[in-house]
This record gives structure tokens, sequence and C-alpha cells, in this order.
């Protein structure tokens, strides 16, 4: 009997060691959340750190706040100040030359505290060249001012579906002298704005007609991403931004339709639904050079609905760019909106549900990220090849498991190019990985792939992969969004 209790203690003390090694999310990056002052309701939808310090965050409801000492361990609703109130749901803060910039849903406007008392007292109409009605779903999104002042301003369809006043469902530039230009079209239900470490801009778009999952495109002048609801508006457009493409065909594939259709581009990245979130939101990319863990200049990207942040990681060759996204951090109070990545290496995180609802249960909250110095074992980045990917990890692999072929799952799908709401995964296929080789230093695995898939997300599940300490990866799976082909002959 006493044998048996013996080996019984012994069993539970492995379990219980087994259970004590594996990673979690929480042992690399804490997550701390603010408390707000009583009675304010902050849905954060934007963040801007100021000269002195203090973070100015914006709330959909119409009110900016400072945050005193926005890095200390704890963050107490006395650190809490307006600024100012009155804002037509504000979702992006901004800074230049001393004003704070806001993007609201009628125009960007900025802002400046003359008098030195904490609030702003000095407001300035920037640029409003675009309609707004009384429908609640016209959100506006604007980026941060770059060297000459101009900000970029994504404008959400009327309703979701229509573009009843002017410019809904277009990208405009608001000049740092007060035009608004036309910028691009075939914006449908954007949730944020950021630039890459390059400064090439980005937004999000959401699952809906004309897109079939969430996903992250690029904003290029002149061109065209997707949804042509707002066509109408090319009458005024044209001798800024060129002629009206072509109407896509609904049903189609948008790599297909990328021949037909001159000015389209396609997702840089798109999130699988439910897999990766179901409503994409802000973007911030982390150029602090290590503070933030080691994915230097890769994206951060938000969802509201998973109250999660993914991670990006931009894949580019022969003059493309696209994308593979990561699980990265989960667990967040309330439904991720605004992101802002600090040069302190802290990411700030604020969030609503609105009544959309969201996985995290608080209805608002005002959160940072920061990283705890620990590394991750992850996947640092998914690189295509002619006949392939390569893998990057972010600590040597074992070269056993990693080597194994059977340490890999690959699929492949895309997703319905049509008018219709959303779509289902389509086109499925099972590529064969037909070897693993890793490199002598243990930090890449070259996987020689049969079967590649242009216009599919090829999503790869490494859970067979282990470190040279045993350890599984923090997330196994990662999803690429394959638009182009590598030449063989590419460096």
């Amino acid at each position: 009997m006493s044998s048996v209790r013996v080996s019984l203690a012994l069993s539970l003390v492995l379990l219980a060691s087994a259970v004590k090694a594996q990673p979690k999310e929480s042992d690399y990056y804490k997550i701390t959340t603010f408390e707000t002052p009583l009675g304010e309701v902050i849905e954060a939808s934007g963040f801007q750190l100021m000269p002195d310090g203090k973070m100015a965050v914006c709330s959909r409801r119409g009110d900016v706040f400072l945050i005193d000492q926005p890095f200390a361990e704890e963050v107490t609703a006395e650190q809490f100040s307006v600024f100012t109130r009155g804002l037509h749901e504000p979702l992006s803060l901004g800074l230049r030359d001393g004003w704070l910039y806001a993007t609201q849903r009628c125009e960007v406007t900025r802002m400046k505290d003359n008098d030195g008392d904490g609030a702003a007292d000095d407001f300035e109409t920037v640029g409003d060249g675009w309609g707004v009605s009384a429908d609640y779903h016209e959100y506006a999104f604007g980026s941060k001012p770059d060297a000459d002042g101009n900000i970029i301003v994504t404008l959400c369809l009327t309703g979701s579906f229509n573009s009843d006043v002017l410019y809904r469902g277009w990208a405009v530039k608001v000049t740092g002298d007060g035009q608004t230009l036309p910028f691009a079209s075939g914006v449908r239900s954007p949730g944020g704005i950021g630039a890459d470490a390059k400064g090439r801009l980005y937004y999000t778009d959401n699952q809906g007609p004309w897109n079939g999952t969430c996903g992250m495109k690029p904003l290029i002048e002149n061109s065209f991403v997707g949804h042509p609801g707002g066509f109408r508006w090319y009458e005024q457009a044209e001798s800024v931004i060129g002629p009206q493409p072509v109407i896509p065909e609904s049903g189609s594939r948008i790599i297909k339709e990328m021949d037909r259709v001159e000015q389209l581009v396609p997702p840089t990245v798109m999130f699988p639904y439910d897999k990766m979130g179901k409503s994409a939101s802000g973007i911030a990319c982390d150029t602090t050079g290590g503070k933030f863990g080691p994915f230097n200049e890769q994206m951060f990207v938000a969802d509201q609905s998973a109250s999660t942040i993914m991670r990006v990681y931009l894949d580019e060759f022969d003059g493309h760019v696209q994308g593979v996204c990561f699980p990265f951090r989960s667990g967040f109070a309330s439904g991720n909106v605004g992101v802002e990545m600090t040069s302190q290496g802290s990411l700030f995180v604020g969030g609503t549900n609105r009544g959309w609802g969201s996985v995290g249960s608080r209805d608002f909250a005002v959160e940072r990220l920061d990283w705890t110095g620990k590394v991750p074992f992850e996947i640092l980045a998914m690189r295509l090849q002619p006949d392939g990917f390569e893998l990057e990890f972010t600590k040597p692999v074992d070269a056993k498991t990693a080597g194994s072929v059977d340490s890999y799952d690959l699929k492949t799908y895309t997703y319905e190019y049509r008018e219709q709401y959303g779509s289902p995964e389509v086109d499925h296929t099972t590529p064969t990985v037909k070897s693993a080789t890793v490199s002598d230093d243990g930090m890449r695995v070259k996987l020689v792939v049969d079967g590649l898939q242009r216009g599919h997300v090829h999503e790869l599940d490494s859970a067979g992969v282990r470190n040279q300490d045993d350890t599984p990866l923090l997330h196994s799976k990662a999803y690429y969004t394959l638009n182009y082909l590598r030449s063989s002959d590419a460096e």
C-alpha cells in the first residue's frame, strides 16, 4: 500500500512539474489595467504621448483625457484629468508642432492648451471635406500627421453597406494647409490605421460585403481596396484620383479580379475569421529596437471581439509586401480598439464592448502591455521561398523535432470575393511538406512544400516543434497570406 502511495505521489509531482513547464502568455507580456475615474465612461479608441510625458487618450463618447505618469506600475483614477469634452466620436489622436490632432466623425480638429491649466482652450478645424449622416456606422480613423502635416482618414460606409454622403467608403488626405483630397476608394468598415517601420500606411477592414474575412490592407494613393459601394463619388474625385475602376465580379476571387481591375490591391494580411478574431481594429508597429521583446519592426493588430492583440510579420520580396499573422496576447479586459506603441517599449491598449460584445467582459478599459524581459519560444518570421517557406525562431530549435515533417501540418484556403456579407473558407487544399531542414545554428528551418497556392491563406501548425530545452512553441499557429509567388531567381 505504501509503495502505491509513493508511486501516486511521484506521479502527481511529475504531473505538476509538466503543467508548470507549459509556457503562458503572461510569463512574457504583462497586462496592466488602469483604474479609471468613477462615473467616467472611457471607451478608449486612440492614444498620443504628449511632450510632458502624459498620455492623451480619446474616448468615442467625445472626451479626451490626460493620464499622468502612464508608465507607473499602478495607474489610479487620480492620474486622469479632462483635456476636453464634446467632440464627435474621436477615434484617433496625433501630435504636430505642439497641437493635439483628433480625427472625429465629421472633421480633423487640432487643439492646444495655451494657458497651461491642463485643458484645451484653442480649437481649429483642419479639414472636413466629407459627408456625415445620422447613421451610427460612419466611423473615421486618422493616421498620425506626416512630416508635411498630412493625415490620411479612412471613412466607413453608411450603415456598413452604402455610401449615402460624400466619400463614405473612401480614404481621404487632409493636407497640412486644410485641403481634403480623395486618396483611395474601396473602404468598407475600418477599425484602425497605422504605419509600418518604413512609414507605409495600412488600415484594418472588417468582414462584410466584398470582404470575406477581416484583413490589414495597404493604403496606396489612387488605389481601390475592394468595396465598390463608394464608386458614386468618382465624378467628384476623378480629377485627382483617376477614372472609376471596373466593377469587380461578385463570387469571384480577389486574386482573379486583380487581373481585371487595374487599381485593385489585395489585403496584405487576411485574418482568418474566428481563428484570429472577428473585428480587426488598431494597428501599431514596434520601432523600439528591442524594448518590447524580440519582435522589432513587426506589427501588432488589435481585435475588438476577441479582446486580443495579434502579431504580423511583413514579408517583402520582388517589390511585393505580404504578411503572416500569429496569435500574440489574449486576456484583455474589454474589446480592444485603440493601440499605441511608445518609444519606452509599452503598448497602450484601449477598448469597448459597446453593444457588439467582446470576450473581455468590461464595458470599457484602458490598459498597458509590457514585456517582462523573458523571451518566448515563437516563430519569429515566416518567409516565402520559391519552393516553400523559411521559418525563423526566437530560440534555437531541437534538431530532431524541428527536422521532422511530422511536426508540421499545412493547409490552405481562401474566401469568396462577393457582394454578400462575408464568406466561408473555400477552395481548401492540403499541400505536402516534403522536407524540413534545420540551419546549423538552429534558428531557422527550411520547409520544402509541394502545392503552394496563390491567393490562399496558408495555415501552418508547428505543434511538434520543440526548442533545445524541450519547450513547445508558445503559439504554434501561423497564417500566411500568399498573394504573390516568389520567383526562383529571387535573392
